[in-house]
């Protein structure tokens, strides 16, 4: 008969005769089955669940994690493991945040390298749960303690910690691009096409043309593999990927200022032909772009200093009424009157409202970095026309976003700009930008 840990059996039974609880009424009040409880309290056949410690605990009005380090006797004894009941505790301690009891057990299990798939498992289950910052620290140790190189299970790790490092800190995400990149083509086949948008996403908002632009010709070369393919469950339908593959490759040709290449790729994804029938969810995938075709195809007819379309284009930006279309196609009507010195006042007042929203951006990847670009090239716009307050509020603006993001280049480009309107600053606009470069006071 195995003896469930002392020291949690009298804790409870303390807790038991401090509210005067018999066995019937503590079962009642916790919903777990008497016979189960006598059993798992008496050590009886069966050991403890942390789901029934922890309703133990709410009904004794303990917080959540109490006892937690007594438990470990429950999954580990006489150097057995029990794999079901481990996973399901590191899962809860790091919820709660018992990261302490994490730290005791890790020593007893790490010792044998097969216990890497509990470890595995127990992140896997956190991540799933929407937990992924939770789950980093798990991959971390798939990834320290897992020695085949070619193993599925660490590039899966490393796939999820590369997801779970991207945010707007444009050197974490860099370098989490460089960490990933090599265990991209040993992933399993349902999760590469994901990883493919992934990178050319974290890429694209680098400016690292030359790789969104070799991630993106890989997805699209992978998705059009792969359709048809009803035994690998994708994140999301091909036709997906291989939209997306055309939208980066497109995007990146307008980046570099190849307009009508460009639209080469547009017009392909906003007709997007598929080698096999659409269900329901592949259909509402090429709507989604052919909004986005569209709506390109009139920002590369902006940019190249068609003004006839402006008004147009607006029109379509309002009637999709999405605040990530409305800044992106601000973006490419502000740019390009800038370079073509069109007059766009009566659409900034259009989309005033929607502009005053754009901070909502700032922790996104690609969108954080779309508000950034707006500000400065709004700042630009506004010198250009003679409203130098303006655009150094709109150049401070750009600098904070730059600073928040650690993107230098931009950070750099605000500062050159604000320098050159230093003289006609206000004395609290000099004061907001010595802030922002880290300087007390004037030297």
């Amino acid at each position: 008969m195995r003896v469930i840990n002392r020291s949690l059996r009298w804790e409870i039974e303390a807790q038991m005769k401090l509210h005067k609880y018999n066995m019937h009424h503590l079962a009642e009040l916790t919903g777990i089955n008497q016979g189960n409880l006598s059993m798992a309290l008496n050590g009886i056949s069966r050991s403890m669940s942390i789901n029934q410690l922890d309703a133990l605990g709410k009904v004794f009005g303990k917080v959540p994690g109490w006892l937690y380090e007594l438990y470990t006797e429950e999954c580990i004894s006489e150097e057995k493991v029990s794999r079901p009941r481990l996973i399901s505790y590191l899962v809860r301690c790091a919820e709660v945040g018992r990261n302490d009891c994490i730290d005791a057990v890790l020593p007893k299990i790490l010792d044998n390298s097969k216990n890497v798939q509990i470890i595995f498992a127990s992140a896997e289950k956190l991540f799933n749960k929407g937990k992924q910052k939770e789950s980093e620290r798990f991959y971390e140790l798939v990834v320290e303690n897992v020695k085949d190189s070619f193993s599925e299970m660490l590039a899966i790790s490393h796939y999820r910690l590369f997801t779970v490092t991207q945010g707007t800190d444009a050197e974490k995400n860099w370098k989490a691009v460089i960490r990933f990149d090599p265990f991209r083509n040993r992933l399993p086949e349902s999760y590469r096409l994901d990883a493919l948008y992934q990178l050319a996403r974290a890429c694209y908002s680098l400016k690292k043309w030359s790789e969104v632009k070799e991630y993106a010709g890989e997805l699209v070369e992978l998705s059009t593999l792969l359709c048809g393919d009803e035994m690998v469950a994708h994140k999301r339908h091909p036709v997906y990927y291989y939209g997306k593959g055309l939208l980066y490759l497109g995007s990146v040709l307008e980046r570099q200022g190849l307009y009508e290449q460009s639209k080469k790729y547009v017009r392909s994804y906003a007709d997007l032909e598929w080698p096999e029938p659409l269900d329901e969810s592949g259909q509402k995938e090429v709507e989604q772009f052919r909004i986005w075709g569209k709506a390109n195809l009139y920002t590369l007819e902006v940019l190249t200093g068609n003004e006839g379309i402006i008004d147009e284009y607006a029109d379509y930006l309002a009637s999709l009424n999405q605040l990530n279309d409305i800044v992106a196609g601000l973006i490419a009507i502000v740019s390009s009157a800038n370079t073509h010195g069109f007059n766009i006042d009566h659409v900034l007042a259009r989309f005033s409202g929607f502009i005053e929203q754009f901070d909502i951006f700032n922790r996104h990847l690609i969108l954080a970095d779309r508000h950034l670009q707006y500000r400065y090239h709004k700042a630009i716009y506004a010198f250009r026309n003679g409203r130098i307050e303006e655009g150094l509020d709109e150049t401070l603006h750009c600098l904070s976003l730059a600073k928040d993001m650690k993107k230098y280049e931009d950070g750099f480009q605000c500062v050159t700009l604000f320098e050159s309107y230093r003289d006609r600053a206000s004395a609290q606009q000099l004061k907001n930008y010595r802030l922002a470069m880290g300087v007390r006071k004037e030297v």
